[in-house]
């Protein structure tokens, strides 16, 4: 199981698509010690895209932690479940190590919202 299967299985699909876009850039002779300057940009370009997609993740799955944050409120349980927070953090954990455990937190965070 990759890491991002771990943390979240259906993005594996899409890791899976970059994996091989990668290894066929890597059969055309473009080795990582020989990028140009046109290669770092369109690296760059990639990694831009990459980053605009995980915040509109983030920001989903704010939304999504909202809508069950005030339905576990409306029956009657706590804001913060800390048991389903720790299963996350281990889960981002394993899947990335040390910064994993960083990243956890600071979606849970912005989930949270305001008290």
């Amino acid at each position: 199981m990759t890491a991002i299967e771990a943390v979240n299985p259906e993005m594996a699909e899409g890791a899976a698509a970059a994996g091989a876009a990668q290894s066929v850039a890597a059969q055309g002779g473009v080795e990582s010690g020989e990028m140009g300057a046109h290669s770092v940009l369109s690296g760059r370009e990639r990694i831009d895209a990459l980053d605009g997609q995980i915040a509109e993740l983030v920001l989903r799955r704010v939304e999504v932690s909202k809508q069950i944050q005030a339905a576990r409120i409306a029956e009657g349980g706590r804001r913060v479940d800390v048991r389903r927070e720790n299963e996350i953090i281990a889960r981002y954990n394993g899947a990335l190590g040390r910064p994993g455990t960083a990243i956890a937190m600071a979606l849970l965070e912005l989930g949270r919202g305001r008290a």
